[in-house]
Order: structure tokens, then sequence, then C-alpha cells
């Protein structure tokens, strides 16, 4: 039985997150590496990954970082190669560090840093966290029921559809147990991505989460390429990273007050009448052309 996830280094974290023009590039490269090193063989995919975001970051963090760096990828039997090369140009190391904590214990407290982390990242480095988080043996929350799961979605595609921020954000405090606060964070966050968290966690559809993403936000939903590449993440995110994820929101950003469940309808009749009543009629939900999004492309590319 695993040991619960240490979040220890939450408030260190909060710290360095709520100073100004802070680079996390040398954070993002030692947590990375730290779940990286947990497992003793990764497949092809969570190999290409890793040296796709080491071989980015290490040109860009400082000496100290490369050399931390360097010391825990030597130490690794099967380490990529294209990394142990270029930490040996940048980074000569004598000896690898051998660290004193178990591998579980970093990987637990590297996890834990992430909450902060990944609203500090851009768009392709909360994606490279994303592709990075098997590595971690952060325990993942608990599966949602199916049944609540899709409940839940037709909630927040209905406040989506309406405009309604505070019943979105409302939701998504009940159903992942996190502070409102929170949830109007993932809610407000121009770039998307902790939506399509929600979504994995939840089994959303693709389209489900289209419409979502068209008019909660009119940072997204005015960019067509947005929505795509949202919805090409939403394919590519593993349930159980997303739901590693929630388990660090959940502990960086508990809910001020357990939040209730949605009041229970007794009678099959009257439930389906609600739904009815007040779901959107599906002709009027917005969808994507994707011959429009074809021909941004081809006028971006033009231009």
């Amino acid at each position: 039985m695993k040991d619960a996830p240490d979040f220890s280094n939450l408030n260190g974290l909060a710290e360095l997150g709520a100073r100004d023009n802070v680079d996390i590039r040398p954070t993002l490269l030692r947590v990375m590496t730290d779940l990286y090193v947990q497992k003793d063989h990764h497949s092809e995919q969570e190999e290409r990954h890793f040296t796709e975001l080491a071989l980015r970051l290490i040109d860009l963090v400082d000496a100290p970082t490369r050399a931390a760096v360097a010391r825990k990828i030597m130490a690794h039997p099967a380490a990529p190669l294209a990394v142990r090369q270029r930490l040996m140009i940048n980074a000569p190391v004598a000896e690898p560090e051998r660290p004193a904590t178990s591998p579980a214990s970093v990987g637990k407290g590297a996890a834990a840093e992430l909450s902060m982390l990944f609203f500090s990242a851009d768009a392709e480095e909360r994606r490279l966290i994303l592709a990075n988080l098997p590595y971690s043996t952060l325990a993942p929350a608990a599966p949602i029921n199916a049944a609540t799961a899709r409940e839940s979605v037709l909630r927040l595609e209905a406040a989506a559809l309406a405009h309604n921020g505070e019943a979105f954000a409302r939701e998504l405090e009940r159903i992942l147990a996190i502070s409102r606060e929170h949830a109007r964070r993932m809610m407000d966050d121009e770039s998307g991505e902790p939506i399509v968290v929600a979504a994995v966690a939840l089994g959303m559809t693709a389209d489900a989460l289209q419409r979502i993403l068209l008019c909660l936000n009119p940072a997204i939903g005015q960019s067509v390429r947005r929505v795509h590449e949202l919805t090409l993440l939403h394919e590519e995110i593993e349930p159980q990273s997303a739901l590693r994820m929630i388990a660090v929101w959940r502990a960086g950003h508990p809910p001020e007050r357990k939040p209730q469940d949605a009041p229970a309808v007794h009678q099959p009749q009257r439930r389906r009448d609600e739904r009815r009543d007040n779901a959107p009629a599906l002709a009027a939900r917005p969808r994507i052309r994707w011959d429009d999004y074809a021909q941004t492309r081809k006028i971006d590319s033009a231009s």
C-alpha cells in the first residue's frame, strides 16, 4: 500500500508563485527530473516527452540547476543519451548524485509542487508537465463515479452556455472538492489547460469540451485554433495524469467547507422534466467549423 502523498513543499512554491517575474524554468527542470528518475524503465512515449523537455530547458537554466540535474541523470542507468550528452557538455559532473532520501519521497514532494508550478507555466510547459505526470509516485485522486460525473458535465455545460461563470465555478468546487477561489482560477485561466484536466477527470466528451471552451472564456472561445489545440490535448492526457493533478489541487486548495451534493430528485419524471426545461437546445449549441479553422491556417501561412 502506498504512503500518503507528502504535500509539504506547497508553501514554499506558493511563495515563489506570489513573486513577480520569477523564472520557473529551473524549478520545472528539477521537478521533471525528480519525477523521471523514480522509474528504472520508461516507455518510448515517456522517453520522448522527457527528452523534449530536458533538451529544451538545459541551455536556459542556471549552472547550479544544470549541475544538480546532471548528477541525477548520470545516476540513472537508462537516461536518454541525448540528455546525457547535452549535460556532459554544459554541466560536467565528476560523480553522480545518490539522493539521501528514497526516490518515492522525492517524487511525492516534487509532484506536490506542481500545483503552483502548473499555473506559472506556459502552454507548452503545461503539456510537458501533464505528459510527465505518469512518472510521479503521487497517488491519484479516486475516480469520480460515472453517473455523478455525467450529471456534473451537464451542469458545467449548461452554465457555460448560459455564460454563468459563478454557477460553473460552484460546480467545479463541488465535483472536484477544491476551493471556490481555485475553481474560479481554473475557469478564468486564459490558456485553458485546467479545464481540460477537469474534463478528462470527468470523462467529458470532446464535443462537450469544445462547447464549454467556446462559451466559457472569451480569451479561448474567440480562437478556433486554441480550441482545436486544447481538444488535441484532451485526447493526449491519460485519466491517471488528470486524477494526479486533481489530487494536487485538492491538497493545495481545499474547499472552505465541504461541498454539498446537488439536491437529489426522487421522482424520475420530475428529473426528466427539469433536464428538458433547463438543458439548452442542441441546435443552439455552438460548434467548431473545422473548415473555417483550415481557412484560418491558410491565411496565417500566407501572411
